[in-house]
């Protein structure tokens, strides 16, 4: 009886040999999945860091442009729509915030009507060894886009942007006439609320999120 317990047992070995081989083949399998994830993961925090700095530093420079305009009496109504301002230091802050998630940007394609900023990113750094060949040389990819939108719309009945109309001298009495130019402030809506603007006594200016929202389109 203890002879044959012992042949039963030498030929079990070979296929718990095999179980156990198996069983560590899917645990590294499982792992170099999640390797794989955890990189597409990465690269995709990168897309959307990167396309939401750039649409927030457009924003930005858009804000600074429309006070401009509005102080210097210029057109500001597409400025108003979040278009017209330079779109060169939105892709350079969108490097910026890729860089700060181990990335770097492929490609940060302005668009208008809505304006937006389209980013493709590729991780810095690779999925590493697994028992998947070439994965220590594989990067990750992912693309965002984020969207400028206006929240304010000027208020039915307000003069053409930038253009106030004076009023009429009316001489009489002996005494010389005197023009009263109109009141030149600009009546807003924005997200339903009304919001007045005096060009003569800016401060304090609303900050761009008072004008403009910024979010992800994808």
């Amino acid at each position: 009886m203890r002879h044959g317990v012992r042949r039963d047992a030498g030929q079990a070995f070979p296929l718990y040999i095999v179980a156990v081989a198996g069983l560590l083949f899917l645990a590294f399998a499982f792992f170099a999945v999640g390797q794989a994830a955890a990189t597409r993961n990465g690269a995709q925090t990168a897309a959307d860091a990167a396309a939401l700095g750039a649409a927030q530093s457009y924003r930005d420079d858009v804000h600074r442009a429309l006070r401009k305009a509005i102080e210097g009496a210029d057109s500001w109504d597409d400025l108003l729509k979040a278009m017209g301002a330079p779109t060169d230091t939105a892709c350079r802050s969108a490097q910026w915030f890729a860089g700060k998630n181990d990335a770097d940007v492929t490609a940060c394609t302005p668009d208008s009507w809505p304006t937006s900023f389209a980013v493709a990113v590729t991780t810095r750094g690779t999925v590493g060894r697994s028992i998947v060949p070439g994965t220590e040389n594989t990067h990750a990819s992912a693309h965002a886009q984020a969207v400028v939108t206006p929240r304010c719309t000027v208020r039915p009945g307000q003069d053409d942007p930038g253009n106030g109309k004076p009023g009429s001298g009316k001489p009489g009495n002996g005494k010389p006439g005197k023009d009263k130019p109109g009141n030149g402030k600009i009546d807003l809506l924005c997200d339903g609320e009304p919001l007045t603007l005096d060009p003569g006594h800016l401060d304090p200016f609303p900050g761009p999120a008072a004008f403009f929202a910024v979010r992800l389109a994808r």
